[in-house]
């Protein structure tokens, strides 16, 4: 954090409240302090020496004096000066995504000398930015938090030289050999000679009856970092067999009373790493649910009770917080229409992975490189790419190494 200036920030809100959990998600992920108080329905009392009396809460207060009522995400980083607009028209590289591989990606290519933007519509450090608790990337022994990882990453890219355009949602964009151009949604234009697609996956839902109803109000995806002290003394629920799930329920542990690891499969062992997988079998407040689903989500403004299916049988459980972490789909909505071409599951097709009739569009004598697209100079790194290994550590390796591709790719000209 040393290169913001972060203020005091204290975050106000009523319990259960949709709204409060998306400031508390987002300023967590952003590994952002705040300090967070409830307060009951229709309080009329001060906070902080501030009247809260027709404030429409959420409120988040600011270095003791400065008051947003119910803010969106965007309009707290206004407040914070994080939301700039782009410095420049040109660059030498477009980077789409702020996860592992967009942030490796922006720290190898700044320090190598190519002017820089990273476009990013969230919080910086993609899914990845999530977990509690990451335990088996290089050099962290003691494991290190997805948002603390991400945000050195992001400091040592703008230390470079690198520039980050956050909250800022690409509308359109244009491939061409050596004539990349993009066009935000506050209508800022950027060319650039080549692009990194790194956009990453979004969590998967359950596809069940009320679902959304229930986003933010007991149904969360993810690890839950910035909802687990509100399940202290809870029974909680997370949904998932992989490392996600694991994490998630690790990390809940240390607050709710009791964690139920809710696992389609028959074990953890083909889905979990083992380390992880140990742990949490002997964690004393974690019980493992296997061949069960959650087939059905019931409640009133919030989530209250989730139906669980164990081999044919279904029964129903009282629950106020269900966290979902059963992988991934790719962001590759902006695909259309780019002329970059998906493989059937809608992840980037790149390089060896491109089939024959993809390639068919291909204009140059030489073969695509590992991670370039069927567009030229248009490269895709991390989970959003075709067949690459789901791991933070790949997906940055994947950042450093379509740079270097970057490279060689604009020497062509």
């Amino acid at each position: 954090m040393s290169d913001r200036i972060v203020p005091r920030l204290h975050l106000v809100d009523v319990v259960e409240s949709r709204d409060g959990f998306t400031l508390r998600d987002y300023l967590t992920r952003s590994a952002i302090p705040f300090a967070f108080s409830t307060v009951p329905p229709g309080f009329a009392g001060a906070v902080d020496g501030i009247p809260l009396a027709d404030r429409r809460l959420p409120v988040l207060i600011v270095d003791d004096e400065v008051v947003l009522e119910d803010p969106t995400p965007t309009e707290v980083a206004m407040r914070l000066g994080w939301v700039m607009p782009p410095r420049r028209r040109t660059y030498d590289l477009l980077i789409f995504g702020a996860g592992p591989a967009g942030l490796s990606a922006a720290v190898y290519a700044a320090s190598e000398g190519l002017s820089v933007a990273v476009i990013e519509r969230d919080a910086v450090g993609g899914q990845a930015g999530s977990s509690s608790l990451i335990e088996n990337y290089l050099g962290f022994p003691h494991g290190i938090s997805g948002a603390e990882l991400a945000d050195h990453a992001r400091q040592q890219a703008v230390r470079f030289g690198a520039e980050f355009i956050l909250l800022r949602e690409g509308v359109d964009r244009t491939f061409r050999d050596h004539d990349v151009r993009a066009v935000l949604a506050d209508g800022s234009r950027l060319t650039a000679g080549a692009a990194v697609c790194a956009t990453g996956i979004r969590w998967r839902r359950l596809g069940l009856e009320r679902e959304t109803d229930f986003f933010g109000a007991g149904v969360y995806y993810g690890a839950g970092t910035s909802e687990a002290p509100a399940c202290t003394d809870e029974d909680v629920y997370v949904v998932g067999g992989a490392n996600s799930a694991g994490q998630a329920a690790m990390n809940l542990a240390a607050y709710a009373q009791r964690v139920t690891l809710i696992v389609r499969g028959p074990s953890l062992s083909s889905t979990m790493s083992s380390y992880l997988s140990t742990r949490v079998l002997a964690q004393p407040n974690i019980r493992v649910l296997t061949d069960t689903r959650v087939v059905g989500l019931d409640g009133d403004t919030r989530l209250r009770r989730i139906v669980l299916d164990h081999d044919g049988i279904r029964t129903t459980r009282d629950a106020e917080h269900l966290f979902v972490c059963i992988g991934g789909d790719p962001n590759t909505r902006w695909a259309a229409h780019t002329g970059v071409h998906l493989d059937a599951r809608g992840f980037v097709a790149t390089g060896p992975d491109l089939t024959p009739e993809q390639r068919t569009t291909w204009p140059l004598e030489r073969d695509p490189f590992f991670l370039e697209t069927s567009v030229p100079g248009i490269f895709a790194a991390g989970d959003v790419r075709s067949n690459s290994i789901k791991r933070v550590a790949s997906a940055v390796g994947e950042g450093a190494m379509a740079v270097t591709l970057v490279h060689r790719y604009l020497s062509e000209v």
